[in-house]
């Protein structure tokens, strides 16, 4: 049986090795001059593996149609992986937050593993050559198009990515072979995303400061709704806000119902909990504290052991307490209002920054038309679907990850 796989990122390398392993006659086709292009630039190039949460937990990490994915994160695990990469010569390690990358901290090596498993099972691999269609007779796969020639298939593996990180090669080109053989296409939308402020003033102002273990959470403020909430680390910018909590932030913002209008009309307020350790009696005792320690002091030298130096002038202007006022003349209520500033520092959010600005896509082949068994497609027979093209997302945390190489696993396996 011959099995033609379109795209080489890890959804469509996992997909050819285990065909192949299958005992099919298996061709891998990519449109860049090599595999794995995205690959290498995931977890600032030290390629975030998987999570070593138990695989139960991927679900709830999946924000994006989650269950959907249940047979396949069964199929091929967290484990699965570490163990497929043991085998090619790669040992892992676990950093905060459950992460697993290489020992080598170079997603290259990552790359590398799958590279030397396609050549050990020598799957051919056809680069530089763009597929324009996926050909059908009776709703059923027969080949795909190249602008050189047809090449006959009885499956076909789609496993052309999203649209963001485009110069890697996700252009959104399965998009449109997909919607031709009549499946639809759920709106294509940036996700775990960097974040535009209204406010761009104060967070250009911040540009730079890196906040770590830090409590946020966004609000729909026409219906004091608590969108989503997170600890961790953040990063003020020129425009907004990105890092970890917020990134992920943004992929439960993308499905927010009229998240485009809410936006529009400033309803959406990300509320950053400079403290979290502090409750806010404790917040105003150490305040008081540091006041008793400098009574002589103006209020804008009095925060240095509290707050980050580029923070305090920021912070100053919203307390509406005068820079030069003396610590001893600040009154209790200024000092309550200031508590209640450092436990819910406000930014206005505008919008997301544009796809190509985004780690993924939030969108894509409906799931309702697509078998989550085995990842066949259920209006064509012989084509099959993987990675970031199906319309799945998930947080920041090696998650994605996983749904490629699960779902790309499930689609190799269960061709009959």
């Amino acid at each position: 049986m011959k099995v033609i796989v379109i795209g080489g990122g890890p959804a469509g390398m996992m997909a050819s090795i285990k065909a192949k392993e299958m005992g099919y006659d298996v061709l891998l086709v990519e449109k860049m001059q090599s595999l794995g292009r995205k690959l290498l630039i995931t977890g600032k190039g030290r390629c975030n593996i998987t999570s070593s949460l138990d695989i139960s937990d991927f679900i709830k990490n999946t924000p994006g149609n989650g269950m959907f994915l249940y047979s396949c994160y069964n199929n091929f695990t967290n484990k699965d992986i570490i163990e497929f990469l043991k085998k090619e010569g790669l040992q892992v390690k676990e950093e905060r937050g459950n992460r697993i990358f290489p020992v080598t901290d170079k997603s290259i090596d990552v790359l590398k593993c799958f590279e030397k498993k396609i050549k050990e099972l020598k799957i051919p691999v056809m680069y530089n050559t763009k597929v324009e269609e996926i050909m059908c007779a009776n709703k059923q796969v027969v080949g795909v198009k190249t602008p050189e020639k047809v090449l006959k298939a009885d499956k076909v593996i789609l496993a052309t990515g999203g649209k963001s990180y485009q110069a890697t090669g996700s252009t959104g080109d399965g998009y449109i072979m997909a919607k031709k053989l009549g499946h639809s296409i759920t709106p294509i939308k940036p996700s775990l995303v960097p974040l535009e402020a209204i406010d761009v003033d104060t967070c250009k102002e911040l540009q730079g400061l890196s906040l770590k273990n830090v409590s946020i959470k966004f609000i729909d403020k026409s219906t004091n709704k608590c969108i989503y909430n997170d600890f961790g680390e953040m990063l003020f910018t020129h425009f907004g806000v990105s890092g970890p909590i917020i990134l992920s932030g943004s992929a439960h913002l993308v499905r927010y119902k009229n998240i485009e209008q809410k936006l529009a009309n400033g309803a959406i307020i990300l509320e950053i909990d400079l403290k979290p350790a502090l409750s806010e009696d404790k917040l105003n005792d150490r305040i008081l504290r540091d006041f008793n320690e400098s009574k002589n002091k103006m209020f804008k030298h009095s925060l240095d052991k509290l707050l980050p130096q580029k923070l305090i002038p920021v912070v100053i202007q919203k307390s509406r307490i005068q820079a030069d006022k003396k610590v001893n003349a600040i009154t209790r209520e200024e000092r309550l209002n200031l508590v209640q500033l450092l436990k819910n520092f406000t930014i206005v959010i505008k919008g997301f920054r544009g796809i190509n600005e985004a780690i993924i896509t939030s969108g894509g082949i409906n799931i309702k038309e697509i078998n989550p068994k085995t990842m066949e497609s259920k209006l064509i027979k012989g084509l099959y679907f993987a990675g970031e093209i199906i319309d799945v997302d998930a947080y920041t945390g090696g998650f994605n990850l996983q749904i490629a190489y699960s779902t790309g696993y499930t689609a190799g396996m269960c061709m009959e």
